[in-house]
């Protein structure tokens, strides 16, 4: 679907990819790619990849092991991956029931400065909250730490990288994944004194049944609007071809209506 606003300018649009569910060190790799693609003259457009990571762990610059309440043995009889990552934010679980946000882009194509990281973040909460206010949870933001909170906890997580003027990864939303290992996980750090938050999810807030198609839609739509695209072009799938563990995550084109 391709959809042109009013005022469209000289600015590029959005590719958006629906994809699924893709493991730690493939969604590494991806994101190396898609940095170094949307960095480069002529290259892709600012790309969203909206995904579900397999079940594992992942820790931010903000973040450390003794953020994790589980030992070892739980974490690999739980066949719990756990990897230090080039994101900023704390340590986060991963699995069924929460959606992943990558938005890939260089700032200046955003309308932003060099180091404008500030307002890249404003851009990126707004849009978060926005999706989850449309799906009539409320929610709140602290001024001492990134993401989105609701009456169970952190509903988004954030946590990007900015290199060389290029933004890449974004954060995870929790919409309906079991709570109680997310319980053990300590996922955003806060200052001195204020205690740690851990992840709860909107279903949990709005005691109801939340889809998650509903999500990635609003997601998709407050994202596009925060950060002003003129264009969105939604496709299923991965954006490229990533090799994991033998298996091969596909490039498809087939549109989403």
């Amino acid at each position: 679907m391709n959809a042109c606003r009013a005022g469209c300018s000289s600015r590029p649009g959005v590719a958006v990819w629906l994809a699924g569910t893709i493991g730690i060190d493939a969604y590494g790799a991806m994101a190396e790619r898609l940095a170094w693609e949307v960095s480069e003259p002529h290259g892709r457009p600012p790309t969203l990849v909206l995904y579900d990571l397999a079940p594992s762990i992942t820790i931010g610059r903000l973040g450390s092991r003794a953020d994790i309440a589980l030992s070892d043995d739980e974490l690999r009889s739980r066949s719990l991956d756990v990897r230090f990552v080039g994101r900023g934010g704390g340590a986060v679980l991963h699995g069924p029931g929460q959606i992943g946000i990558s938005l890939f882009a260089p700032l200046a194509s955003l309308g932003l400065g060099y180091r404008a990281v500030g307002p890249y973040l404003e851009r990126l909460e707004a849009g978060l909250e926005g999706a989850i206010r449309s799906l009539r949870c409320g929610v709140a933001r602290d001024s001492r730490m990134h993401g989105i909170f609701g009456r169970t906890g952190l509903l988004a997580a954030v946590g990007v990288a900015v290199r060389r003027g290029v933004a890449w990864h974004g954060g995870f939303l929790n919409i309906q994944p079991p709570l109680e290992l997310h319980r053990r996980i300590k996922s955003v750090p806060v200052a001195a004194g204020a205690g740690t938050h851990t992840m709860g999810s909107v279903e949990a807030d709005v005691q109801r049944r939340v889809r998650l198609q509903d999500a990635r839609a609003a997601l998709v739509e407050h994202l596009v609007d925060a950060f002003e695209f003129p264009q969105s072009h939604i496709q299923s799938g991965f954006p490229i071809v990533i090799q994991d563990a033998g298996s091969a995550l596909s490039e498809r084109t087939r549109s989403v209506r």
